[in-house]
């Protein structure tokens, strides 16, 4: 897995600070990921299970635990050809980490080109700063598409959702079964922000620079 240079550890100083029960919190997600890594194996050279990341702090974090735990869990990314340079690099990096390591290939999802092209040249280059609704039509363009390919065929993901994220958040299972079609595992559902730039800094895992200019999420 790649590492952060100490010199970029701004983020780790500011925010890392471990629950009392870190070390339960990190067990009860490595064993949630060998369980869905177990209930969801790879078939036939497919993947059934994946994890959708954003290069995050949570997200890298997920992807430190999978490689480390040698886990054939894939992970995806959705390149809307409006990430930050960093997010970029970042991207780049963890690609080619994974597969020096041999661990399970990340895939790359993009928009529609046709779609984005059309989108810009009727509604111009940042229509998601004019209304709420050019902003989801820009996102379903950029993400949902994408995303429904990410998934489609597969039984389960993982994601980087935690419950101190926000009230409409505080709900977040472990383990969500509330689309019949695919499992969701939300293994950092109990971490706090806190626990999350503990581990980064405990295991010297790599994070985007955006982080050190106070960004909390990373995205478009």
């Amino acid at each position: 897995m790649i590492k952060v240079p100490a010199t970029t550890a701004a983020a780790v100083g500011r925010n890392a600070c471990a629950s009392l029960d870190f070390d339960a919190k990190l067990a009860q997600t490595q064993a949630l990921l060998v369980q869905a890594a177990k209930a969801y194996p790879v078939v036939e050279g497919k993947s059934q299970i994946t994890q959708a990341s954003s290069l995050g702090a949570e997200d890298m974090v997920i992807s430190h635990v999978i490689h480390g735990l040698g886990l054939e869990i894939g992970i995806f990314v959705l390149e809307t050809g409006m990430l930050h340079d960093e997010t970029m690099a970042l991207l780049a990096d963890l690609k080619a980490a994974a597969s020096l390591s041999g661990n399970v290939p990340v895939q790359v999802y993009t928009p529609v080109h046709e779609a984005v092209v059309n989108f810009v040249k009727r509604e111009g280059k940042d229509p998601m700063y004019r209304s709420i609704e050019l902003r989801k039509a820009c996102c379903n363009i950029r993400k949902m598409e994408p995303l429904q390919r990410a998934l489609d065929g597969k039984k389960a993901w993982v994601t980087g959702l935690r419950r101190e994220q926000s009230d409409a958040r505080a709900d977040v299972p472990l383990t969500d079964s509330s689309d019949p079609s695919r499992i969701k595992f939300n293994p950092l559902a109990n971490w706090t922000w806190g626990d999350v730039w503990h581990y980064i800094g405990q295991n010297n895992v790599a994070y985007n620079a955006l982080h050190d200019q106070f960004y909390p999420s990373i995205g478009c």
